[in-house]
This record gives C-alpha cells, structure tokens and sequence, in this order.
C-alpha cells in the first residue's frame, strides 16, 4: 500500500528546503524565510487566509517559545477539521451514496475502490452504473466490480439515468446490501443544465427510499488544485455535498487546496487515493496528511 509521505512528494518537495531552514532557525527566524514560507504555501494551494493566520501563530511563537514544526502542525490539523474516519455501518439499510463529479476526476475507478473499503467491513456493497452517457461508462464499473467480488446494477448506454438509479436502490433493498454506490456521468459543474439533471437522480432514489441518498460525495483530481475546490464549490450549490473523496493525491504538487475544501465548504474529506492500486484508497487521515506534508516521520526531513 502507498505511504502518506510518498502520495505527498511533489507537494512537500515545493517547500521543504524552505521548512528545512525554518524549522532550523531558532527564535530569530529570518524575515526572508517567512516570505519564502508564505509564498511557497500559497503556491501549494493552502489557502491565503490561512497562511496568514499561520503566519500570525508564528509570530506569536517568537514569544512563546514553542517550536514553528509544532505551531504549524497544531494549526494545519485544526484546519482540516476534527473528523475521525467514516463509518459505513448505519442504523437502516442500505446506506445510499451519490457519487459525483467533473470528467476526468476518477469517479468511476474512485466508486469501485470505495466498494472494496465497505467489504473490508464485512458488509456488502452494491455498485450503480448511473453514467449512461459514455458507451465505455458502466463497462469499465462492471470490471472494477469483478475486482472487487461486488454485485452492479446497470442500464443500456443513452438510456434514463434516473431509471438506473430507482433500480439500483430497489435491488439494495431487496437484496439486503449494507451500501449502495451509485456512480453518475461526469458531467461540468460550469453547466447548470447538466447539473440540475442530478436532481431526476436524487427524486428517483428517494421515490424508492425517502431519506436517498443518504450522502453525497464528490470526487475531486487532487492534480487540479484549486480548479477542483471550484469545482466542488459549484456542485455544493446545487447539490449539498456531505464529504469528499479526493483521487491522485500522489501526482499533485497542489495538495494544500484541501484545507480550503474543509474550511470554506465545511466539507469533511472521507478518503484520499494514495496511488494506483485498490488498497491506495485510504480513508482521510489529517494527522497523517498534515505529516507527511511538512515532512515529519519521512526519510529524514521535510526534503526526504
């Protein structure tokens, strides 16, 4: 399985030598470094609010003492939100999950993996193939699902994916399935026609089960940086996102726009894809993340 510290390379690589003088630099922290600090967290995409009030608990560290590695770990955490990791068990069933997103983001792959997590916990998923506009879409969930020993209910290609999403609901209730992951086209979020087709989808789930979905999630390219908090953004209008799962966390030099996701959205991100493999699917750990992005617990440094 992919490390933390390695997902998060490309990132901390953007400003590890300038952590590695900070961190270095005692209480007389030169004022060069502090602006080559700002700058290069902002270039990570962590949000400029933030870093201003980074910047701040670190002029106030000056006089207390505690060291800048401590001040900025303490802050980063508290950034992301106190969530512990999600539980799929629930106290009615099928627990219903909306997956949705932008072309491109890993949706589909993305709905797959998380179906291997729910078999983790010995409970059963099931897998709707709602993207009904690409030939190749429920072709490609029906392989991941031979993967992952999951069961998916599917529609013809052009066809209503409404439909498709009734149907998926009704089989996870009648054969008693533990979670349902309905995955939907990609579709952009700067088209509101496309966007409001979503809500044929949420009607036709809680025609058959009045409180479906239960969550809905966005899947997020972790590459785009702050493109993907936009994208969210608008998704989170129309339709009120209850967490995050973000993909390719591994390829972005950008991973600081998930600060923004949770503060300005108050979004909870619930995993993060650490690599290509099933199990690089992880469920979100701040703890970890916030480690592995200033360098502590690598291979040596903040530059290892």
């Amino acid at each position: 399985m992919a490390s933390w510290f390695k997902a998060l390379s490309k990132t901390r690589q953007g400003f590890g030598s300038t952590l590695s003088k900070a961190f270095g630099g005692g209480d007389d922290l030169p004022e060069a470094t502090i602006e080559e600090l700002e700058a290069k967290l902002i270039r990570a995409d962590v949000p400029v609010r933030l870093v201003g009030e980074l910047l701040a608990d670190i002029e106030k560290n000056r006089t207390r003492h505690e060291s800048l590695q401590d001040v900025l770990r303490r802050d980063l955490i508290a950034a992301l939100g106190m969530h512990g990791p999600y539980l799929w068990k629930r106290g009615e069933k099928p627990l219903t999950i909306l997956i949705v997103g932008v072309n491109g983001s890993g949706k589909t792959t993305t709905t797959a993996k998380l179906a291997w997590q729910v078999k983790r916990e010995e409970l059963r998923p099931l897998l709707g193939a709602g993207d009904t506009f690409r030939a190749a879409g429920s072709d490609q969930l029906r392989l991941w699902a031979e993967r992952v020993d999951a069961d998916v209910v599917a529609g013809r290609t052009g066809g209503d994916a409404a439909a498709v999403a009734f149907d998926a609901v009704d089989a996870a209730v009648s054969r008693g399935s533990d979670v349902l992951l309905l995955d939907t086209a990609g579709r952009m979020h700067t088209k509101k026609p496309l966007m409001q087709e979503l809500d044929k989808v949420r009607r036709a789930m809680s025609k058959r089960l009045p409180a479906a979905p239960h969550e809905t999630w966005i899947v997020l390219d972790a590459s785009i940086g702050q493109n993907a908090l936009l994208q969210a953004r608008m998704f989170h209008e129309i339709h009120p996102l209850t967490g995050v799962v973000v993909a390719k966390l591994d390829g972005s030099s950008k991973a600081g726009f998930l600060f923004a996701v949770t503060r300005e959205l108050g979004v909870p991100v619930r995993f993060a894809g650490l690599g290509e493999q099933m199990e690089d699917l992880v469920p979100f750990q701040p703890e970890a993340f916030v480690d592995a992005l200033l360098g502590i617990g690598g291979n040596g440094g903040p530059d290892a």
